[in-house]
């Protein structure tokens, strides 16, 4: 039993492509190093990266994108769920565009020497700063959010005597199926401009007026870790008929749609994501068909996966500290694993219920499965990182548990809660690993104290 589950848990869904468990020792290798090398070298915890594994599932967006779209098609990398110097010089070199949310995930490409014309700028609440930095190094896109933002783009963009493309953030009034932290695209919502209520319509005239603004499309995000292609099928008749109207009734015509990501990935084995080469098949046609229905041209595509390019390609190492039996209400035995990390490097599971797999990954084991829940060392009751598995009930102190499709939002939404430091990335490939992120250290901590 327990070998089938190790088995079926070392799948590309779930792991990285490259992951694989030792069948005699059941020790874990990720790019060709075993688990315990990485711990000697890096310690734990530590996000372990892997960089074919990334790039491929990156190409993968590039090559089916531009199958169903045309080579004039593009693909933003969202920066949110997770960016480094490292990444955005692979990205680069792959052809897959930027996505960026704010002046320091700018800063970021910048110093990865991205190309700016290559890069979108997204945010509800740009500063004058970030909006200004954009514009002066030429960015491709800043997605408008807002009225006040237009006249700030609009007046920043003058005085710099320059002319910015942008899109207008949409949305379509559609409730994903997805949790409500992570849906974006309903009408009671912070981001964009709705189309119901004529908000959008606004927006498009507001921009075509501005003398410095250029209005080349729109853009919709519907929300993330989406299993079902629908949301995206509506939002693409939403969307289509707008850009239609905004011909109809000014006369001018946005060439560009970008319907965002939200593609979801698999945490555990009762996640089953969309084929990325089906979801855009049916999207490829939903739209076909919508531009003919309005008579209009059909717009340029792109869109922006994070989470599926980054999510599955990572691994967290973690050491267990302590472990103990806890007897319930009910009187059954729950085991509590302790972890050397937790809310702090993963708040996903704490912020809405997140939920993930778990493997023993320095050995093999033959007991038997015990009800487990895996918790980090932070002086918070939720501080929980898994709240329900079936783990080898010899689990002690010093084994290594490792946690898949932690790339995305583990080390980009980290902090130093309980001033823990930051685990550090560490890139494999091919039995090399390299620190992309180092681990932080007492002394990054003390640098910012004043006193």
């Amino acid at each position: 039993m327990a070998e089938e589950s190790r088995s079926n848990r070392l799948n590309g869904l779930i792991w990285p492509a490259t992951a694989k468990s030792d069948e005699e020792t059941g020790e874990l290798s990720i790019g060709g190093l075993k688990a315990s090398e990485l711990i000697k070298e890096y310690g734990t915890p530590a996000f372990i990266l892997d960089e074919s594994d990334f790039r491929a599932r990156a190409k993968t967006f590039r090559d089916a994108t531009h199958k169903f779209f045309g080579e004039d098609a593009e693909v933003y990398y969202a920066s949110k769920a997770f960016t480094s110097v490292a990444t955005c010089k692979w990205l680069a070199a792959d052809g897959v565009n930027l996505d960026v949310c704010t002046g320091g995930e700018l800063a970021v490409a910048l110093a990865a020497n991205f190309p700016p014309n290559r890069i979108e700028v997204h945010g509800n609440n740009k500063s004058v700063a970030e909006i200004e930095e954009a514009i002066q190094v030429g960015v491709r896109f800043i997605v408008a959010d807002s009225l006040i933002e237009l006249d700030r783009i609009n007046s920043i963009a003058g005085r710099l005597g320059k002319k910015q493309a942008i899109l207008l953030r949409l949305t379509p009034g559609i409730s994903a199926h997805t949790h409500e932290s992570i849906a974006t695209a309903h009408e009671d919502v912070k981001f964009g401009f709705s189309i119901a209520s004529g908000a959008a319509m606004l927006a498009a005239v507001t921009a075509i007026k501005r003398e410095h603004l250029i209005l080349e499309g729109v853009h919709c995000h519907i929300g993330s870790q989406i299993f079902d292609d629908a949301g995206f099928i509506l939002a693409i008749e939403r969307l289509i008929r707008f850009i239609a109207e905004v011909k109809k009734t000014h006369s001018v015509e946005l060439h560009h749609l970008d319907f965002g990501g939200g593609f979801g990935i698999a945490y555990t084995d009762l996640d089953d994501p969309m084929d990325i080469h089906l979801v855009l098949q049916k999207i490829h046609e939903a739209l076909v068909a919508q531009c003919e229905k309005n008579e209009i041209s059909m717009p340029t595509i792109a869109i922006e996966p994070g989470r599926a390019i980054a999510g599955p390609a990572m691994v967290t190492l973690y050491e267990v500290g302590t472990v103990k039996d806890v007897v319930l209400e009910d009187g059954k035995t729950r085991t509590y694993i302790s972890v050397d990390g937790g809310m702090s490097d993963n708040i996903r599971p704490s912020l809405y219920g997140a939920e993930y797999s778990a493997l023993l990954a320095n050995r093999i084991s033959t007991a038997p499965p015990t009800p487990s829940r895996v918790v980090g060392k932070h002086c918070e009751t939720g501080d929980i990182v898994i709240r329900d598995i079936a783990l080898p009930s010899d689990i002690v102190p010093g084994d290594v548990l490792a946690i898949p499709a932690t790339g995305a939002y583990g080390r980009s939404m980290a902090s130093n809660y309980n001033h823990i430091l930051r685990p550090p990335v560490i890139a494999v490939s091919d039995g090399v690993a390299k620190t992309i992120i180092r681990r932080e250290k007492i002394s990054d901590l003390l640098a910012l104290e004043e006193g």
